[in-house]
């Protein structure tokens, strides 16, 4: 029972880094109909930015990852400017944003790899013991701090969505972009500032990854895990992002324990198919007028 109990809190652990990355996939779709898949690249990037930063003498670690969480927002904010809104400009289908998305994508690795190699790079630990002892259950510090940190996190962005004026006026471009420009939402702006969001949200997602694992160029292809749990829960879903995502997280962790860690994967993927099968939709589907 022990043993199961360790497993959950990894699982949520790793759910909550997909959640945070799935929430981003969440609001790009709700608003432009598309996936961005470059979206886990910008995670990387994000990780990046706050190892570099921690290698200027006596910066401090928390500043470290304020930098990281504010490179991956202007990275995000880069790619709607310089990419997307000029092929919305132009009339062109939706197809061509997620080409643009996959261009950008190989690019971000490709450079990545070329600047800091392919070695595996560390980013320094808040606490210096690594796990708890909590009556037999020992659980990771940094686990913990993942949990938390997300929740808090996923809890801001929820009221950010749901009680303010900028996430009212979120949801009308999701609903009715045309209705919406009519009653004088600036759509180009509410746009951008989704991006700049997702991309803070990437960047840290990136940061808690790095602190749990190790930061490389191909660390982005965790993009694609969160992408799964966006589809799990309904794409344009926030809150469906978000269940979706811890609830991929238990499974690849129980499969990982107590079936093979190779079949981890398999599963997600084959849960993936499964959902889009069963009920294309999502478990939390909404209506298209009901997005973010």
């Amino acid at each position: 029972m022990k043993i199961l109990v360790q497993q959950m809190i990894t699982g949520i652990s790793i759910g909550s880094v997909y959640a945070l990355i799935a929430s981003g996939y969440a609001l790009v779709y709700s608003l432009l109909d598309f996936s961005n898949w470059a979206h886990g690249e910008v995670c990387m990037l994000g990780a990046y930015c706050c190892f570099m930063a921690t290698l200027i003498p006596r910066m401090p670690f928390a500043l470290s990852c304020v930098i990281g969480i504010a490179g991956a927002a202007l990275i995000s904010l880069f790619n709607e400017r310089i990419a997307y809104r000029r092929i919305r400009n132009n009339g062109s289908p939706n197809m061509f944003l997620m080409i643009a998305a996959m261009g950008l994508s190989t690019t971000y690795q490709n450079l990545a790899n070329v600047i800091w190699g392919s070695k595996f790079k560390q980013l320094p630990r808040f606490f210096k013991t690594s796990t708890l002892n909590i009556n037999g259950i020992f659980v990771g510090t940094t686990d913990l701090l993942c949990i938390v940190i997300s929740m808090i996190v996923l809890l801001l962005l929820l009221l950010i969505i749901n009680k303010t004026r900028f996430g009212l006026n979120v949801r009308a471009v999701a609903c009715a972009g045309t209705t919406a420009r009519i009653m004088g939402i600036r759509i180009d702006q509410v746009i951008a500032l989704v991006f700049v969001l997702a991309g803070a949200l990437a960047g840290l997602a990136g940061i808690t990854y790095g602190m749990k694992y190790n930061v490389y160029p191909t660390m982005g292809n965790v993009g694609l895990k969160a992408f799964i749990a966006s589809v799990i829960g309904g794409l344009g879903s926030v809150p469906g992002a978000i269940v979706g995502a811890v609830l991929l997280g238990l499974i690849e962790t129980v499969v990982s324990g107590y079936i093979s860690s190779g079949l981890r994967d398999l599963i997600s993927f084959s849960l993936l198919i499964l959902i889009l099968l069963v009920r294309p939709a999502g478990l939390f589907g909404v209506d298209v007028q009901e997005k973010a």
